[in-house]
């Protein structure tokens, strides 16, 4: 089964500095029916205008990714970390007991493009931790490259969940085949492009819960990239 959320059905806010998407509820956008997928809570689609962005703030008990598709976005936090995240590159942020970070446009003249994906930690409680990773185009074009695993599995980030995450860039024509194991689920988020997936059509923006389907293919209809998370 595949049921399909698309991109213009999101929460959307435009704060002038920041246009944001909430694939689920979040903030002041609350809709009942997508609270969230499995152990996915959080898919927002943000860009920040140059000079701007979050000042301080505290996340707890979650785990926090952060990837940049355009531009740059400066990372400061409580455990001393400070980076700039580039595209091709992924954040993991363990919060647990308490980290605050702030996230900031440092450019004077080009906007940063951003997906930020918040999965709820396997337990409570957890010493928080950073990590930040490049995932060259050529490890991920025409396939699916793990990025993100429990146990940083081919190189991957290390999150604190039963959650694999891969990433791929296809070229148009171009398809990879995933195996969903029995009583898994997945969920797919195309951040460019636009795919097809067991026959659904899928935009930039778009995203589908997967759950019942032994195997995925995901064809690129032009030149796109996707997310998909394999989930307990």
């Amino acid at each position: 089964m595949i049921q399909v959320r698309k991109s213009s059905d999101r929460g959307h806010f435009d704060h002038g500095w920041l246009d944001t998407y909430h694939t689920f509820s979040f903030s002041r956008y609350t809709d009942r029916r997508f609270m969230g997928f499995r152990a996915l809570r959080v898919i927002n689609e943000d860009v920040v205008q140059p000079g701007n962005g979050f000042g301080t703030h505290p996340h707890e008990d979650m785990e926090i990714i952060t990837y940049v598709l355009e531009g740059g976005l400066a990372h400061r936090d409580s455990l001393g970390t400070g980076s700039t995240i580039r595209p091709g590159e992924l954040q993991t942020m363990t919060a647990g007991t308490g980290i605050t970070h702030s996230e900031f446009n440092p450019s004077e003249t080009e906007p940063v493009h951003l997906y930020q994906i918040w999965i709820i930690p396997e337990r409570e409680g957890l010493t928080p931790s950073y990590d930040q990773r490049a995932f060259p185009e050529e490890e991920r074009r025409n396939s699916l490259r793990l990025v993100a695993s429990p146990d940083g599995a081919e190189g991957s980030l290390t999150i604190r969940q039963d959650a694999r995450l891969y990433l791929s860039t296809l070229e148009g024509g171009q398809s990879v085949v995933h195996r969903v194991s029995p009583r898994r689920h997945a969920w797919l988020q195309v951040l460019r492009g636009a795919v097809d997936l067991n026959g659904v059509s899928l935009s930039a923006g778009d995203g589908a819960a997967i759950s019942d389907e032994a195997e995925l293919t995901i064809r690129g209809d032009e030149t796109s990239e996707v997310l998909l998370f394999d989930l307990a």
